[in-house]
């Protein structure tokens, strides 16, 4: 079985003045990394690659240090772009990603499609693959693109699952079924 595991990054110190994709983890985004660390040892990572993003870069980089593996970023899995993404509430921004997923060939929200964030992720995980052939890779990523993986690889709604992701959350995939083997939604 070739294991993918896709983590959505921990919880991050959220400030309204600046996007997300500039925000860090906070205090309990760090300590959150740790406790799914010890969740992921059982499914043997060789290696964390992460998202250029603070927020993923950091959760992966803690999982790595726990677990005493290499880990280093790559271009390419950051999160689905949205550089002017004005502060809105949660049921705004969840009306808006769910119009992403049902429209995924339509620019509805930020500087790019669902087609565009999943051909650009799907991209670097497989480079990210090839250079590290025959090993358990665990990468650190965001909700939206990581759905969008997930959900186009296994054949799952992708609404549902997304919204059922916490910070931090993990997937493990079986790469030659195309099956989820587990997924941890939060802990």
């Amino acid at each position: 079985m070739t294991k993918l595991i896709l983590i959505r990054h921990a919880n991050p110190a959220i400030d309204e003045q600046k996007p997300a994709h500039e925000w860090p983890l906070s205090d309990v985004g760090r300590e959150r990394s740790g406790l799914m660390a010890d969740h992921l040892r059982v499914f043997e990572p060789d290696r964390v690659v992460a998202s250029e993003e603070m927020k993923a870069a950091e959760t992966g980089q803690i999982v790595a240090e726990i677990l005493g593996i290499p880990f280093e970023t790559m271009p390419g899995l950051h999160e689905h772009v949205r550089p002017k993404a004005n502060w809105m509430g949660r049921e705004q921004f969840e009306a808006q990603v769910a119009a992403l997923f049902n429209r995924p060939n339509e620019l509805v929200m930020g500087a790019e499609t669902a087609d565009e964030a999943h051909e650009r992720f799907s991209t670097a995980v497989q480079a990210a693959l090839e250079r590290y052939p025959n090993q358990t890779l665990a990468i650190a990523t965001h909700g939206t693109v990581m759905t969008l993986y997930i959900a186009r690889l296994t054949g799952i709604e992708p609404v549902a699952f997304w919204k059922s992701i916490g910070m931090p959350a993990f997937t493990v995939v079986d790469l030659e079924t195309k099956k989820i083997v587990t997924s941890v939604n939060d802990l």
